[in-house]
């Protein structure tokens, strides 16, 4: 079995050191000297790292495995990160860590040795009282030095990453309120272009619409129907495309629209996709391969899917049917969106 190694950095001797910046990452070792281990930017101190050799297999239960490719944390977690295996699956393990999370085969490597070669982390400690007053001085502004490159380092980091979300949440809250009102425009435009017996005047006659809805289609028709003996006056049909959310509202508006022979408004066309999960939605994971799973009790999961929302509480989406996934962790695509019992 191949193995490759990794440095920890835990300390540096001065904040002179190009990697005193970097302590707590993990870097890819590419080679080594009797003194230093050789990274693609820096060459470090042995006595400053934490040596770590991984293989690339499979995970058994209760061991040790360094996150290399996070994919599916979301941020949380960061490469270098270490977790206990407590269950393994086909196709990712779960940890002791966070019960809620499955880590992919691809995004970690199991740890088969660690040796902490770190002085100060085994036996010595630093003795401030034996020091003299000029060591001290000398020492003291090492620690200030490294506190003020690490404070900045993580500050800029954090506030950058806060400044994102808070942007990406903004947009976010921004898209759905606009979607939601186009959903309650197309609602009242269906009730106003009918009089108030309920009928559509079209070419030169009153008719009563018929609104035929096929989910599995993703379209909406509407026939037109003369009163006096059911002749059919006109159609009208709207298709979502492929990369739409399906609105069975929009579809009505749309199509009855076309029928009527009246322009269709551009933000029925263009309506934004909808951004905010709620019950009712229909939804399904972004790939087709094993990436997004539906959890049940005992499995790691079933390949991608699709299923209604049937209930969002206690840190779950829970789906009609059975099932649920954690909220946290789930990356779902609304499909559809009606929230209404209208399909064939």
């Amino acid at each position: 079995m191949v193995t490759k190694k990794y440095v920890r950095i835990k300390k540096a001797k001065s904040s002179d050191l190009a990697y005193s910046v970097y302590i707590g990452r993990v870097f890819t070792v590419i080679d080594e000297n009797e003194n230093e281990y050789i990274l693609h930017s820096v060459n470090v101190l042995k006595e400053d790292a934490e040596l770590i050799v991984t293989e690339k297999r499979k995970a058994a239960v209760g061991e040790r495995v360094l996150l290399t490719a996070p994919t599916n944390t979301k941020g949380k977690y960061l490469v270098g990160d270490v977790f206990t295996v407590r269950e393994s699956g086909e196709t990712g393990v779960r940890v002791d860590e966070n019960e809620f999370m499955t880590l992919w085969h691809k995004e970690y490597e199991v740890i088969v040795n660690s040796e902490v070669k770190n002085e100060e982390a085994d036996e010595m400690k630093i003795d401030l009282n034996a020091m003299g007053y000029d060591e001290l001085l000398a020492h003291g502004d090492a620690v200030m030095e490294a506190i003020k490159k690490r404070t900045f380092q993580e500050g800029f980091q954090a506030a950058k990453q806060v400044q994102r979300k808070l942007a990406k949440m903004k947009t976010s809250i921004n898209t759905q309120a606009r979607r939601d009102e186009i959903v309650e425009q197309a609602k009242a435009d269906v009730e106003k272009l009918a009089n108030k017996y309920g009928y559509y005047y079209a070419y030169g006659r009153n008719t009563k619409a018929e609104f035929i809805v096929n989910c599995e289609k993703r379209t909406v028709v509407t026939i037109l129907r003369w009163i006096a003996d059911g002749q059919i006056v006109a159609r009208g049909i709207a298709k979502a495309a492929p990369s739409d959310c399906f609105n069975v509202h929009i579809g009505r508006a749309i199509a009855l629209r076309r029928a009527l022979g009246l322009t269709v408004p551009d933000e029925y066309l263009n309506a934004p996709q909808p951004t905010e999960v709620r019950v009712g939605d229909v939804v399904r994971g972004k790939y087709a391969d094993y990436y997004y799973q539906l959890c049940r009790e005992g499995e790691l999961g079933d390949d991608s899917y699709e299923a209604k929302i049937r209930e969002i509480a206690d840190g779950k989406y829970r789906y009609v049917g059975g099932g649920y996934d954690f909220i946290d962790n789930a990356d779902l695509t609304i499909i559809d969106d009606s929230r209404e019992e209208v399909c064939e």
